[in-house]
């Protein structure tokens, strides 16, 4: 199946819902996602009018969907870039401009077809072609225990950083700096 691969726009609202809640719906989303189904659920429409408008204060944000043919999505990915001397998205200190790659998530009769790979390069090449900031590299974080999401990162060019945090609201686990080589 042929997708487009496009950044969303603020009528995409209720798609990006919609995705969003199947995303939080995914057997591995306690391990892949900071949010769960209730709270985003319980979002108003004005939540995801922003969301889909890329509305996030300073910060530039966008998201990249995989679109069927018959208009349906099959995946997402979002770019958030970090500015060097600004909280980054968790709230701790950067010192890069940066990528941070963030709601990973194709449905589950997509994976394993390179629907993921398309997204990703969508979303590597929208950071690299920026000129203000430019960036200085792009990461992402995955849970320890989200060795599938590891593997399939590390596949397509991203390691570990070497730092690790606590995954917020769960101290006892981490989750892994991975960068793009």
């Amino acid at each position: 199946m042929s997708h487009l691969i496009r950044a969303v726009t603020a009528e995409d609202w209720p798609r990006v819902k919609e995705l969003r809640l199947a995303a939080l719906l995914d057997p591995v989303a306690d391990i892949a996602f900071l949010e769960t189904y209730e709270n985003a659920a319980a979002q108003p429409d004005e939540f995801w009018q922003q969301r889909a408008a890329g509305a996030r204060g300073e910060m530039i944000a966008r998201q990249f969907v995989a679109e069927r043919p018959d208009g349906g999505w099959d995946g997402s990915v979002s770019v958030l870039i970090e500015r060097a001397g600004r909280p980054d998205v968790l709230g701790r200190p950067n010192e890069f401009d940066q990528a941070h790659l963030v709601g990973v998530f194709v449905r589950p009769e997509q994976r394993g077809t390179g629907l993921a790979r398309e997204l990703f390069d969508a979303a590597v090449a929208f950071a690299r072609e920026l000129e203000e900031p430019a960036v200085e590299r792009i990461r992402l974080f995955v849970h320890e225990k989200n060795t599938h999401a590891e593997a399939f990162y590390r596949k397509i060019g991203f390691a570990r950083s070497g730092n690790t945090f606590p995954v917020p609201g769960d101290e006892s686990s981490i989750e892994h700096e991975l960068v793009l080589g």
